[in-house]
């Protein structure tokens, strides 16, 4: 499923806050349809794979607190759900 608007937002914004060397962004939205916090007309649900020398030395709790640092805006706004898997290059 090709990303929205919300999603290529998400996508644009951690490539330039973490200059990943992968990063990959999936929309899940229709996944929720219907449920709690699903927006009618999608972006809502998203999974974010990203790899980043910025979570070099970092825990899982660390990494996904400066995932979601720098989504606070979105996920005030209209990210309901996200999904991490974000680690350093192995």
């Amino acid at each position: 499923m090709a990303l929205g608007p919300v999603g290529m937002h998400i996508k644009n914004k951690l490539q330039r806050v973490f200059q990943p060397q992968t990063l990959d962004v999936v929309d899940e939205s229709h996944l929720h349809a219907g449920h709690a916090g699903s927006h009618p007309n999608g972006e809502s649900h998203f999974r974010v794979k990203i790899v980043s020398d910025a979570f070099t030395g970092k825990n899982r709790v660390d990494t996904h607190r400066m995932v979601n640092d720098a989504l606070k805006e979105e996920l005030k706004s209209r990210v309901h759900a996200l999904a991490i898997q974000a680690s350093a290059p192995k």
